[in-house]
């Protein structure tokens, strides 16, 4: 009997050292599948350190040749006035890039922007001075940067993944080829959030570009590092990528003005991607600048036939001067709200501010509703961009650092498909946003779902063009995602709050194929601190704290306000004790929250919601169904004044019931029920709530 004692704690020891050794060995394995890919991260950083120091060298060799050279005249010209002086020779190539050389390694000192120096610009230059007048291009000697993931030949292309590392492209990419042949110098790339997918600005390679506005920012992704040098003068023009905002954000936050053309109107030819092969999806490039003559001189430069020889796929459709100048006045359409998401009230306000300028400028302002934006969003823009489940990009992840504002996401993605699918039916009943990201970041499944997607897409522009004609639009103006949100803060929002804060207006724009969009950008980026009658907003009032933590909790426990539609009663009644509603309206209007940049807009409805619903609900009351319109008050935000939603209370076995209704396709409107109160709330949640009325005496 001892004997087959000590056996069995024999066997038991060995089956433990089994199990660790297996431990140990697949840790082992694990460490070097991922050492190679990660090992390359060191080197990369020591190579853009030396590709600086040659930078530096470069200036200062060209310094050498005007010491007494003023860059600040030369920095200060918009770039029309500079090709102008470069082509008459009253300025030399040479003090031009000296003065932007020196420029922008004093931006990325402040704010991290750089990821290489292109040592060909030198060569480039001596090139161009050889040229006759008649030879010269329309960006003759413009020292221009590049996002990090255009071709330049013998430098990377990295994305911000380690796998790109140490690949560096064969020949140039279509578009700076074009650029080069039009005379511009490149001569910086510039940096990029990890996988272009996030409108952060941070990669494990480069590090992290802050705001030049304000550095505890960020500048906005992906094209981040273009917004943040030419926000800070670094640069006259440079060139990004969209595919859900990654221009229009970055100019957005930066106080910069950027375009993303139509889809294949540029070759994307020597572009690189993450993830290549989407049709729907598709990511286009575009340039950024200081201001749109800018913008409209890259284009005329870029519109080329030699685009078209460099790339048949791209059309030949040269820059149409008649429409840029003529004066005909315009029909333009305009939205402060989709009826998905809220803008900040500073870009409400932004909104309404240009609507009036345009018509007062003598062109026709016209109200417009995005058709089913939310199905847009989730259904087209996310299920056509994680059509593989998200098996292209993790792939591409493997081995490498995942950023910090990428974890979110890669984390969702790689959880098993069944636990997804099991999260998002909990997450259904409490965020329904939630839930139909985890549902579409299962991808389509079979190649008959994707040619279903495509069928689908194709649909709904067809559906949004029709509508643009019914109004025979030229334009659209919307309202951008604005102000910059704090370094960090992106990698915090998930699920619904992401994506409808960040893209649902850029994102669903993507399938309109309309004339074009238009978002307002103001100098210097973040929020407006003055109203219209030149009053100062005071902002962070100490008597708000209060508030502010109440919201805060309140997001952590439940995530309460990521959805107007869930558990807003709670807070609005615990804040209906401390303070009027008209105070709560107009400082939730004026007050900034500091790691939400949309809670004012979100509060402010929520308290047009409570002000009806304490004011009607209990008196009114009974055994039957009961509308009542929401209150309109100078203090309402304006997508709340223009919407009139209507809530209906029914009751129904057990107790009432409140129903609110999605805000229908014209202002004043509104169509079908949205949500159940019960139903979006926790039993706990419930019985305070219960609890709070009854202290109010409303039950």
């Amino acid at each position: 009997m001892p004997g087959v004692i000590w056996l069995s704690h024999l066997l038991v020891v060995l089956l433990l050292e089994a199990l660790l050794g297996a431990v140990w060995l697949g840790a082992t394995m694990l460490f070097w599948c991922q050492a190679p890919a990660r090992s390359r991260i060191p080197r990369a950083q020591k190579r853009r350190e030396e590709a600086l120091r040659r930078m530096a060298a470069l200036a200062e060799r060209l310094r050498q040749q005007e010491p007494e050279l003023d860059p600040k005249p030369i920095l200060e010209l918009p770039l029309e006035k500079l090709v102008q002086k470069l082509l008459a020779d009253e300025l030399s190539l040479e003090s031009v890039l000296c003065s932007y050389l020196e420029e922008a390694m004093k931006v990325h000192q402040e704010v991290n922007c750089l990821t290489d120096f292109l040592d060909e610009c030198e060569e480039q230059l001596q090139a161009l001075k050889k040229l006759k007048k008649s030879e010269r291009g329309l960006l003759y000697g413009v020292p221009i940067s590049l996002k990090d993931v255009y071709d330049c030949m013998g430098h990377d292309s990295t994305c911000g993944l380690a796998q790109f590392l140490e690949k560096p492209a064969a020949k140039d990419g279509v578009i700076v080829k074009v650029l080069k042949a039009q005379g511009a110098i490149p001569f910086v790339k510039t940096n990029i959030s990890q996988t272009l997918l996030s409108f952060d600005c941070s990669n494990p390679i480069y590090g992290q570009t802050l705001n030049p506005q304000n550095l505890k920012k960020t500048s906005g992704g992906s094209s981040g590092g273009e917004g943040a040098l030419l926000a800070k003068g670094g640069s006259i023009l440079g060139m990004g990528t969209d595919t859900g905002g990654s221009i229009r954000i970055p100019a957005s936050f930066c106080g910069v003005c950027g375009i993303r053309v139509t889809g294949y109107r540029l070759s994307n030819s020597g572009v690189a991607s993450a993830v290549k092969g989407r049709k729907t999806v598709i990511t286009v490039t575009g340039p950024l600048a200081w201001d749109v003559e800018s913008l409209a001189l890259c284009l005329r430069a870029l519109l080329s036939e030699h685009m078209h020889q460099l790339d048949p796929t791209v059309p030949f459709l040269p820059f149409r001067e008649e429409v840029y100048s003529s004066n005909r006045p315009l029909r333009i359409g305009y939205y402060e709200s989709d009826g998905f998401t809220q803008p900040s009230p500073s870009m409400a306000r932004a909104v309404k501010l240009t609507s009036r300028l345009l018509r007062d400028a003598g062109h026709q302002v016209i109200p417009f509703s995005v058709p089913r934006t939310e199905y847009a969003f989730f259904h087209l823009f996310l299920g056509s961009l994680s059509a593989d489940g998200g098996a292209s990009l993790l792939e591409k992840l493997k081995g490498d650092i995942v950023d910090p504002s990428m974890k979110n996401t890669v984390t969702s993605l790689r959880l098993p498909d069944s636990l997804k699918r099991f999260l998002a039916w909990i997450w259904k009943y409490i965020e329904p946003r939630v839930s139909q990201g985890l549902e579409t970041m299962c991808g389509v499944g079979t190649p008959k779902k994707l040619w279903e997607l495509h069928t689908a897409v194709e649909e709904y522009q067809q559906e949004f063009i029709a509508k643009w004609r019914s109004l025979d639009l030229d334009v659209l103006l919307s309202p951008a995602l604005d102000p910059a949100f704090f370094v960090g803060y992106p990698a915090k929002t998930q699920g619904g709050e992401r994506i409808c804060g960040a893209f649902g207006g850029c994102a669903v724009h993507r399938f309109a194929m309309g004339r074009g969009t238009v978002s307002p950008v103001h100098e210097g980026g973040g929020d407006l601190s003055q109203e219209q009658d030149g009053t100062q907003v005071i902002r962070h009032s100490s008597s708000w704290r209060s508030f502010y933590i109440l919201i805060q909790v309140c997001s952590q426990c439940s995530f309460l306000l990521m959805n107007t539609r869930s558990t807003l009663f709670l807070l609005l009644l615990e804040a209906h004790q401390k303070f009027s509603l008209l105070s709560l309206c107009v400082a939730a209007q004026y007050t900034d929250f500091p790691d939400y940049p949309s809670m004012g807009s979100r509060v402010t409805c929520s308290i047009n919601i409570l002000t009806g619903w304490l004011c009607d609900l209990w008196s009114r009351w009974g055994g039957r169904a009961i509308d009542f319109e929401w209150p309109s008050t100078s203090s309402c935000s304006p997508p709340v004044q223009s919407l009139r939603c209507y809530p209906r209370l029914q009751e129904r076995g057990e107790g009432p019931k409140l129903r609110a209704w999605r805000p229908g396709p014209s202002p004043g409107s509104a169509t079908g029920l949205v949500c159940d109160a019960r139903q979006v709330t926790s039993p706990l949640w419930t019985c305070l709530i219960i609890h709070k009325l009854r202290g109010l005496d409303l039950m």
